[in-house]
C-alpha cells in the first residue's frame, strides 16, 4: 500500500452500488490507499438541471462510505460552493499534502475531458483513470490529440460493469419501486426519511 489516493467526484444524486462497485475496484486494482468522495456543489456541464442540496447529497454519500474505512467523504468542493472546476480541487487536495492522486472518471467523461475547465492541468495535478461503463466505446484519439500529456498519465480500467445511474434511481424512487439492491440499505432508509425524490 502506497500513498496513493483516488478522487471520485460526481453529484451523487444519489449514490449508488455502481460509484461504490467502482471505487472500489480501482483502489484494489491500483493499490491506492484511500478513494476520496467529492460530492459536487455545481457541475459546469449541468448548470440547468436542479439537484437535490449538498447536505442530503453528502449525508447520503456518508452513509454509504460508513463501513469501508478505505472510502473517505469529502465536503471540499460543497464548502467552496459556485461551480465544481476539477482542477480547483485538484490544486486544493495537493496544498493539503495529497501529491499522489489518481482522479477517477468514467470513460463517457473522458470523451469531454478536453472541454473541462484548465483541461491541460488536471493531468499535470493527477493520474487519470478512466473506467469503462457499460455500452461506451472508448475512443482515445481525439482525446489524446487534445491533451498529448494523457499519453503518460492515463490508466484505462474494464470496471465492474454495473448498470445502474442515478437517474434510474430517482425515477424509482418518485414512483414508489424498491431501491433495494441497488444502493445501500442506509441510503434507502434516508431517502425513505427525508422524503426525497418524491
Amino acid at each position: 500500500m502506497n500513498d496513493r489516493i483516488g478522487v471520485l467526484g460526481g453529484t451523487f444524486d444519489p449514490v449508488h452500488y455502481g460509484h461504490l462497485a467502482v471505487a472500489e475496484d480501482v483502489r484494489v486494482s491500483l493499490g491506492l490507499k484511500q478513494v476520496l468522495f467529492v460530492p459536487t456543489a455545481q457541475q459546469p456541464f449541468k448548470r440547468d438541471r436542479t439537484t437535490t442540496s449538498g447536505a442530503h447529497r453528502l449525508a447520503m454519500l456518508e452513509r454509504a462510505c460508513a463501513n469501508n474505512p478505505r472510502f473517505v467523504v469529502s465536503a471540499i468542493e460543497l464548502d467552496r460552493a459556485g461551480v465544481s472546476y476539477t482542477v480547483t480541487t485538484l490544486e486544493q487536495l495537493r496544498e493539503q499534502g495529497f501529491v499522489d492522486i489518481c482522479f477517477i472518471l468514467g470513460a463517457d467523461a473522458l470523451h469531454d475531458l478536453p472541454k473541462w475547465h484548465r483541461a491541460a492541468d488536471i493531468p499535470e495535478l493527477a493520474h487519470i483513470v478512466a473506467v469503462q461503463r457499460p455500452g461506451e466505446v472508448v475512443v482515445l484519439a481525439p482525446v489524446l490529440q487534445a491533451l498529448p500529456v494523457l499519453r503518460q498519465r492515463l490508466t484505462l480500467l474494464d470496471g465492474p460493469q454495473l448498470a445502474i445511474s442515478s437517474t434510474e434511481l430517482r425515477h424509482r424512487a418518485h414512483t414508489g419501486a424498491s431501491l433495494r439492491y441497488l444502493t445501500p440499505d442506509p441510503v434507502i432508509e434516508y431517502i425513505d426519511r427525508e422524503r426525497l425524490y418524491r
